[in-house]
């Protein structure tokens, strides 16, 4: 297929579903795209197209997430399609069809936000305040630089494009940049999006504290461990609105969503957005495929109260006496994915201050995330080194996210993937560019070693 009537025929469409929660403006429908944007009602639909691009099936709504999970050590695939197998072997190819599409997904949202960014400053509706104006630009911005993130640290260097697509030639022939240079485009988003930003709470709709916990991500995955303790900081500061809750399940059992725990999820109203994640996890008898799934490593560590503690309850069994993930089981399917939990933030801090030798601060942020799941603490006895504390660190966000997008980028960006996955070839620490790209634009070259 080609790669930019693809990118063309699905990002010039923004009039996309409902999301009222977070973006309150009614759907326009057969907006050409020379006119998609030129009022504050019309800006507002064009950003809500945006989220809705983040949260498609093909991005954070399942495919993308997938790649995180499926690709660690946690889950099995019990189906019968050979692709999704490649993740768990770390032998993805580069005819795979989830990174085709994931891949597609990633570049309409980008392409949404730089529809936003390009049009918005020339809207000279009254309505449209320059506060309104600003928040719109910082929430393209910010999606469009963890757009850029994702796309990073899996395919490593990609194409960079910031103006809107209008005709199809309009991408062809641009090169891959490099994987730094791809970094450095998502902070040189945030660091735009970060003053344009409200500084309010939100957690469907992005703020400056949005913006604070991916720079905390970011400068995590880049070892700067001073500025990545500093964003953490700052939102761990914030304990009227963001905190760990007591037990670990109340983040999303009895269908809670948007809670005290949540930075940044995106929400789903199971009619007009559906998670498709619930069917991918859940048994048969709740309406699912299964075929996703704990392996039994996972559900040991889980079920073990001295490393699961209370987070055993991610799992259950079915009528057959089979595990199944219960992170994803709203039925009609309207869970939330989350993007920014804050038990991130204390594990990222965690990570950077043993990182930082500041080891007894590091043991706190970590026995935090330990106490809400029912864990004893640790101490400087039973982890007494810097290398003891980071890889108790390792081992806890492997249970704390054990069912989200993070193991295989964790263990990745730490370098310890030939260590804890046996993985020898270090070429397979990114994923492949998809070939329907490399064989329709010819610029693009293919990552070392496939």
């Amino acid at each position: 297929m080609n790669r930019i009537k693809i990118i063309f025929s699905l990002l010039l469409l923004l009039s996309a579903s409902s999301c009222k929660e977070f973006l309150d403006v009614k759907p326009l429908e057969s907006i050409s795209d020379t006119e998609t944007i030129t009022d504050q009602n019309s800006a507002l639909t064009a950003l809500r197209g945006v989220y809705s691009a983040l949260a498609s099936g093909d991005y954070y709504g399942t495919s993308f997430q997938s790649i995180g999970y499926l690709t660690g050590d946690n889950i099995q695939w019990t189906g019968s399609q050979s692709q999704v197998q490649e993740f768990i072997n770390k032998k993805v190819n580069a005819d795979n069809s989830t990174i085709a599409s994931v891949w597609i997904a990633i570049y309409r949202t980008i392409n949404r936000a730089n529809n936003v960014l390009a049009k918005v400053p020339a809207v000279t509706d009254p309505t449209l305040t320059t506060a309104l104006k600003n928040q719109y630009l910082g929430e393209a911005y910010t999606i469009r630089a963890l757009a850029y993130f994702d796309l990073a640290r899996t395919f490593g260097g990609v194409p960079i494009i910031t103006s809107p697509t209008t005709k199809p030639t309009d991408n062809s022939g641009i090169k891959r940049s490099s994987q730094a240079d791809t970094y450095a485009q998502a902070l040189k988003d945030l660091d735009a999006a970060e003053p344009l930003l409200p500084t309010t709470v939100d957690r469907y709709r992005v703020t400056q504290k949005t913006v604070f916990a991916l720079k905390s991500r970011y400068y995590l995955y880049q070892k700067d461990y001073a500025k990545a303790e500093d964003y953490a900081t700052r939102l761990i500061s914030d304990a009227t609105n963001y905190k760990l809750l007591k037990p670990y399940g109340a983040f999303f059992q009895s269908d809670a969503r948007g809670t005290a725990e949540s930075v940044f999820e995106i929400f789903y109203n199971g009619t007009t957005e559906v998670n498709s994640h619930r069917g991918q996890w859940q048994p048969q008898t709740n309406g699912g495929t299964r075929q996703w799934a704990p392996n039994d490593a996972l559900v040991a560590l889980l079920n073990n109260p001295a490393i699961g503690g209370n987070r055993s309850v991610l799992v259950a069994k079915d009528n057959q006496n089979r595990w199944y993930g219960n992170l994803y089981y709203r039925n009609p399917a309207s869970d939330p994915s989350y993007i920014f939990r804050i038990a991130e933030a204390y594990l990222i801090r965690a990570e950077a201050r043993a990182q930082q030798d500041k080891l007894t601060d590091a043991l706190t942020d970590l026995n935090a995330v330990r106490d809400r799941a029912g864990l004893t603490a640790l101490t400087t006895a039973t982890a007494a080194t810097k290398d003891a504390i980071l890889l108790a660190v390792e081992n806890e966000r492997r249970v704390e996210f054990a069912l989200e997008p993070h193991r295989w980028f964790d263990i990745v960006r730490t370098g310890r993937a030939p260590a804890v996955f046996n993985l020898t070839d270090q070429n397979r620490s990114v994923l492949p560019i998809p070939v329907q790209q490399l064989l329709t634009d010819k610029a693009l070259e293919q990552n070392p070693g496939y």
